[in-house]
């Protein structure tokens, strides 16, 4: 693409006379670097380079004239290639040609390929082979300008020469090669070089030379030349065909095949990577197989390209798809000869879990879908035909020789079933012997039966390994399980409660004694007595002496205080479920205390000194109530919960059995005075009113705004601050309310909807049928 040369072009000191005037710009003047330039700026050059009468190739011959080398002209485009792309039209490509009739909407309406409509189970999108290399904006195939001129470079106008002259005699300077294929040097005559090698081109011009340099690179002389190239000319390739781009490309004459697909983003969906025909004077003189580049890295087929040189396309002929088990999944092309293991090797091989003993694929007879399958005898005879589809299974997850050892042996695990390990004993060797608390007694080994459940076969592992029996060779899938003593045993433990630091169950131990096991408990806690500890014991078969009734033994022993080791604690041995109390002190309690808050002299905690104390016992601990006290509304909580009473009672009587004995935890809280009344339930306005000593239950509810239709009257009742509650009485037609105190809610109860049954359609029919009759009957009547 030119526009984006045009853009650095243009910056440079003026031009010669054979290259249109460029238009002027607003850049500084000199030479500036590409990247500097903005995308923007590089479009607004190339348009004013147009408008002003230059073609592309006079673009870049000025850029080239102005000391722009190829390297910054290929920095440039790739730059810009991708982001003004949609924007402008890319001048580095002529008109599409007008005779190709294949529809150029197939990428953008992605229509599936024909291998792709074999199957509705087949993926949409491109998944040929080789398509997502040409995906990728970065490869561009740019051609490397720093390295050594080919000696097979054919030289050509715009091509630039460097001569050196070095010895006896000093010079040097560039040719540029004319329109007509001559250079020109000093003041000898032109030399024509036009499609020579640079070789050719070499002698032609040393001989022209030593008309001004006599003897030059003859030995002696003392004087020496060095032709190389310098900037490189552009050419024009055309790539036609099933491209995914096609056009007309201007690269550099050292561009090859492969760098004009890569501008054209390689074949289309119909595109073939195996058949790109390289023509030359309408004649081909390469065909590529990207294939053997794609799978092998085998550049023989990226031949150098010349100016004018077609690049064509051809459609794809035969398509195989490959899904499952292969290591590349996707849509291959395949030549004429080729077979499955080819196709297999152009998806990378199988993979690990693939099933190759049989190959299923798909085919179309061009009237239906048959199905197939080519076993591996027949891979290298099986023809494959466009469209094919190839399914390569996986593998059943079993392993067909194996057998396993679980429970009680030193090396559990899968094993696999060969010579060292076809027996039960070859397979316990195998899998280091036994542990030391292994069950030998018995063994189960289970075997599939072929049934729905395994077989059980019992092992006497004990005369096993004696020889007392002959040894059991085992199958496939067999399973050995061995179990350990302690499996087979409930593990026995002992418990100890009371007055211990860390009571609880703990592991039974042989020849554990009580001390050991008050040890492990973290020894006696504060309070307890170490002369009334108790054990009791199972009775399993030591019945002797026991009632009928009895089931369990009792022990009582005295045990040092500091567990210390002596004959009396050595004597007693614990068994298995023995559960150990350690008592405590007759006297031994923590301290008790209650809570007292609200309006008294010296509020806070007391301790309980005697299980006597009762609540009329805390005043005077207390200092006594304060004259703001308000005993009615009182409230006495045990466990977090109200407990209704009165306490001016309870006061002016103690001995009222409302006066509880206190216990710990009891809080007490006596509040001020209180002058509101609360009222909720069925009213109009549930809310706080002020207290009035003259107003009544019917005052209280009037100025709340009456009672709503589903309040129950006859079941008014108040609820008093201390948390005693008082119910409305009727005696014949009279209604008594309780009598209102501060601090007091009135509640009034709602009544519960009563739910209207519906009708049904053969109620309403008898309904109407009766109303009918009766309308009959009184018509008769009168």
């Amino acid at each position: 693409m030119l526009f984006q040369v045009a853009a650095f072009a243009q910056v440079t000191t003026p031009p010669v006379t054979t290259t249109p005037s460029l238009p002027t710009t607003t850049l500084p003047a000199g030479k500036v670097d590409p990247n500097q330039i903005s995308n923007k700026q590089a479009i607004d050059f190339y348009n004013q380079a147009k408008s002003s009468g230059m073609s592309d190739m006079d673009i870049e011959r000025a850029a080239l004239q102005r000391g722009y080398t190829l390297d910054q002209i290929s920095a440039m485009r790739k730059r810009l290639q991708t982001s003004d792309q949609k924007e402008v039209k890319d001048p580095n490509r002529d008109e599409l040609d007008e005779t190709r009739q294949v529809d150029e909407q197939n990428d953008e309406d992605k229509v599936r390929d024909p291998t792709n409509s074999v199957s509705t189970n087949s993926s949409n999108g491109n998944r040929n082979f080789g398509s997502s290399f040409f995906s990728r904006s970065s490869n561009t195939f740019e051609p490397n300008l720093r390295i050594a001129t080919p000696s097979n470079y054919v030289l050509g106008p715009e091509d630039e020469l460097v001569v050196d002259i070095y010895g006896n005699s000093v010079d040097n300077f560039r040719m540029k090669i004319s329109p007509e294929g001559t250079v020109k040097m000093l003041n000898l005559a032109p030399v024509y070089v036009n499609g020579l090698t640079i070789e050719q081109a070499n002698d032609r011009i040393v001989s022209r030379l030593r008309q001004a340099y006599s003897g030059l690179n003859r030995p002696g002389s003392g004087t020496y030349s060095s032709i190389t190239l310098g900037n490189v000319r552009s050419i024009r390739v055309l790539v036609v065909g099933e491209a995914s781009r096609p056009g007309t490309y201007t690269v550099s004459s050292l561009a090859t095949a492969f760098n004009a697909l890569s501008l054209s983003g390689g074949p289309n969906r119909n595109g073939s990577y195996r058949n790109i025909e390289i023509i030359r004077a309408n004649k081909i003189i390469k065909k590529i197989d990207l294939y053997r580049f794609l799978l092998d890295a085998d550049l023989n087929d990226n031949i150098a390209l010349q100016d004018q040189d077609i690049i064509l396309i051809r459609p794809f002929e035969t398509r195989i798809e490959l899904k499952g088990e292969v290591k590349r999944p996707g849509i291959f092309e395949a030549r004429p000869g080729d077979k499955i293991p080819d196709l297999i090797r152009y998806a990378g091989g199988f993979s690990p879990d693939a099933f190759t003993s049989l190959i299923i694929y798909r085919r179309n007879t061009g009237t239906n879908y048959i199905v197939g399958s080519v076993d591996s005898t027949q891979l290298l005879s099986f023809l494959p035909q466009n469209g094919d589809i190839f399914d390569i299974r996986k593998i059943l997850d079993v392993v067909t020789n194996q057998v396993e050892i679980k429970g009680s042996v030193t090396v559990p695990g899968l094993y696999p079933l060969e010579e060292r390990s076809n027996t039960v004993l070859k397979l316990i060797k195998i899998a280091q012997g036994l542990s030391p608390t292994s069950f030998i007694n018995r063994a189960i080994l289970e075997r599939a039966s072929g049934g729905t459940h395994p077989s059980v076969i019992s092992l006497d592992l004990a005369k096993l390994i004696d020889g007392k029996i002959p040894d059991v060779s085992l199958l496939p899938g067999d399973v050995i399980n061995i179990k350990s003593v302690d499996e087979l045993n409930e593990i026995p433990s002992l418990d100890i409660s009371g007055s211990v630091i860390i009571p609880g169950k703990y592991y039974f131990f042989e020849n554990m004694t009580i001390s050991d096991l008050i040890f492990q408990a973290g020894g006696y806690s504060e309070g307890a007595i170490p002369s009334r500890i108790e054990v009791s014991r199972r009775v399993k078969n030591d019945t002797l002496g026991l009632p009928a009734s009895q089931n369990v033994r009792i022990f009582t022993l005295n045990i040092s205080e500091n567990l210390k080791l002596d004959s009396i604690d050595q004597k007693f041995i614990l068994s298995p479920y023995d559960i150990v109390s350690v008592r405590s002190s007759p006297r031994y309690e923590t301290q008790k205390s209650v809570t007292v808050q609200g309006e008294v002299y010296f509020p806070g905690r007391y301790t309980i000194l005697t299980n006597f104390e009762r609540i009329t016992d805390l005043f005077p601990k207390t200092g006594g109530l304060k004259p703001e006290a308000y005993l009615s509304g009182a409230r006495f909580y045990r466990n977090g919960e109200l407990v209704a009473l009165d306490l001016k009672a309870i006061i002016d009587k103690p001995t009222l059995p409302s006066n509880l004995l206190l216990l710990n935890g009891d809080t007490l809280i006596i509040p001020g005075k209180l002058e509101t009344v609360k009222i909720s339930g069925g009213v109009q306005n549930p809310s706080v009113m002020n207290f009035e000593p003259q107003s009544s239950v019917n005052d209280y509810i009037s100025q709340a705004g009456g009672l709503t239709e589903q309040a129950w009257k006859n079941r008014v009742y108040v609820m008093y601050p201390n948390g005693r509650t008082h119910k409305t009485t009727r005696t014949l037609f009279f209604r008594s309310f309780p009598k209102v105190e501060p601090g007091s809610t009135i509640i009034i109860p709602l009544k519960e909807k009563k739910q209207q049954q519906a009708v049904s359609f053969g109620e309403r029919i008898a309904i109407f049928s009766l109303l009918s009759t009766l309308a009959i009957s009184l018509i008769r009547l009168f």
